[in-house]
């Protein structure tokens, strides 16, 4: 079983775990201190070790910060967690807060006085983070300092080990790519920027250059390391020494130098007078180490990321394959459901069983790709909702049920979304399918110039929901790796979604409507860029999709008489 359904909210109360922090700040001489959902790599999932923000609110989400001060504190959230928020923390201790309608910046300003001064951990925070948070505090007076040591740590008693998962290679078979090609292309990037080396600080950077795979954060095949990328000679793996077998030691030591994490801050001064950090994703710490040696870091991207997110021809291959044998997974669930769940007995828990068992079953599966969103009725609603054995509930006499889950397969990462009707559908429910729908088939059918970006695609997605005063509040995709994370960048469908699409990109095409304390609706696909084609009588090639997901919708929930012919085309195609 891949995945647990028991309360993992920290032991023990939000109320001793904030009284404690206050003292600790207050032996500190801080006014405040800043509490992200985040460690030193950024990572969205984070092994137990680095669940702080957990441990101090109860807050169980994938994204969020908590400020506590002296005699105020707030959980900051995006719409996406907003309802669980407030459902795991306690009212009397923290404002739950939505942004970005709620600013940290504004809230702080009415709470701290001029000359404050507010704590933060440099390991945590990314350099651009922290330098437009100084920006906007700098106009009230208030003072940003680093701590040499976070204060939640000196007072979690009982914090977990860090993970110790071993490392495998990732062959060319599936990569497509060797390691060796991937750190010439890096190189050669720096040489032309006169950049002397390149620290990478994202887990799924350093998986994809090396071609390994880990196990140290659930559901995503990377392993805690940093790595240093000379514009010359061998690249610095900083990994722990137990996780590297014999085998894959003598392997990567063709092509790299595998060093202790302990010797990363020295190799990292020692590194050439033009290091590049990306102020994006790595820790201001890195920026400050450098300073300290009287060196300043050169801010560029991470060379990896755009890289990353073209898929080449043997991961394209492999994304088909995957999706496949994880369609026909859903496929056998779907069918399961439809016989079973009038009896009463299902429950939202034994519901991602029995699914995650389809996947064993379907072959060459590693992992669920995250936590299976298992929700019936007003469940549904909450968009990241996690279901537990003592409040699952059972499906019949939900009306809807929404199934969010996704596997890793050695050649590709999946995530799918499905609504099901349980029981007979109301009007307003086929009606609101049915607009999700209009907006999901906007998007699989879309074609667009080649300089597109998915902040020009997103409205497409929510132009049905709108014209009925609907909407949704996240966003309408996400990248998605290689056997690698399930929401990679930098691509996404989204209002923020900057970046120009290309071909060989893959991401999730799910829009959705939710309706408090009733259902949610979600239907997600995974999508690739195609090349650009003509189009007959046009003047310019576009660019398009092809829908990778393999998995039937629900035609039960489907109001025909909503859908276009072209849309009840698309539909009937696929």
């Amino acid at each position: 079983m891949f995945q647990d359904f028991d309360d993992v909210r920290a032991p023990g109360d939000s109320r001793t775990h904030l009284q404690a922090l206050r003292r600790e700040l207050k032996s500190r001489k801080l006014k405040g201190f800043l509490a992200p959902h985040s460690d030193e790599h950024q990572n969205e999932f984070l092994p137990a070790s680095a669940e702080r923000l957990r441990w101090l609110t109860g807050f169980t989400g994938s994204a969020g910060a908590a400020i506590v001060l002296e005699t105020a504190a707030a959980l900051f959230v995006d719409g996406r967690y907003l309802l669980q928020a407030r459902e795991q923390v306690d009212a009397d201790l923290f404002d739950v807060l939505k942004t970005p309608e709620a600013k940290a910046s504004k809230w702080l300003a009415d709470k701290l006085s001029r000359g404050a001064t507010l704590g933060y951990d440099p390991g945590l925070h990314t350099i651009k983070e922290i330098e437009r948070l100084t920006e906007m505090l700098g106009k009230s007076g208030i003072r940003l300092q680093p701590v040499a040591s976070n204060p939640i740590d000196a007072l979690w008693q009982d914090r977990p080990a860090g993970p110790e998962a071993s490392i495998v290679r990732h062959g060319i078979e599936l990569a497509g790519v060797s390691a060796e090609d991937k750190i010439r292309d890096v190189q050669v990037a720096l040489k032309q920027d006169k950049i002397d080396a390149v620290l990478l600080t994202l887990l799924d950077s350093i998986a994809w250059l090396f071609n390994i795979r880990g196990g140290d954060i659930s559901h995503t095949p990377v392993a805690l390391a940093f790595a240093i990328v000379p514009a010359k000679g061998k690249p610095k793996l900083f990994i722990e020494p137990d996780k590297v077998s014999d085998r894959v030691r003598d392997n990567l030591s063709e092509f790299v130098k595998l060093c202790e994490p302990t010797a990363l801050e020295t190799a990292l001064k020692a590194s050439g007078a033009r290091v590049q950090l990306d102020p994006e994703t790595a820790p201001i710490k890195f920026a400050q180490m450098l300073e300290a040696a009287g060196k300043k870091f050169i801010a560029g991207s991470d060379p990896c990321i755009a890289q990353k997110a073209i898929k080449n021809a043997t991961e394209i291959e492999g994304a088909y394959a995957a999706h496949l044998r994880d369609g026909v997974a859903m496929a056998r669930f779907l069918a399961w459901l439809d016989d079973e769940s009038a009896a009463g007995k299902i429950d939202e828990v034994s519901a991602a069983l029995k699914l995650e068992a389809l996947r064993r079953e379907s072959g060459r599966l590693k992992d669920i790709s995250f936590d299976t969103i298992s929700a019936a009725g007003p469940n549904g609603a909450i968009v990241h909702y996690r279901p537990l054995h003592a409040t699952k509930r059972v499906l019949k006499g939900s009306g809807l049920y929404l199934i969010d889950s996704g596997g890793q397969y050695p050649d590709g990462t999946t995530d799918v979304t499905r609504t099901i009707a349980i029981d007979t559908p109301s009007a307003e429910m086929k009606r609101h399918y049915t607009l999700v729908l209009k907006g999901h088939i906007a998007i699989a059918s879309a074609r667009f110039p080649k300089t597109s970006r998915g902040q020009d695609l997103d409205p497409f997605a929510r132009k049905a929901l709108w014209d009925a005063g609907l909407d949704f509040d996240h966003g309408t995709g996400h990248g998605v790796g290689s056997y690698l994370t399930v929401h990679e960048g930098p691509q996404r469908l989204s209002r923020l979604g900057g970046v120009t699409l290309e071909p060989g990109m893959i991401l999730s095409n799910e829009p959705g409507y939710y309706r408090e304390g009733k259902y949610g609706i979600r239907l997600e696909n995974l999508i690739l860029v195609t090349p650009p084609e003509a189009i007959e009588g046009g003047e310019r090639e576009m660019l398009g999709f092809a829908t990778l997901t393999l998995v039937p919708f629900d035609r039960r929930l489907i109001e025909p008489k909503l859908l276009s012919p072209k849309e009840l085309a698309w539909l009937n195609a696929y």
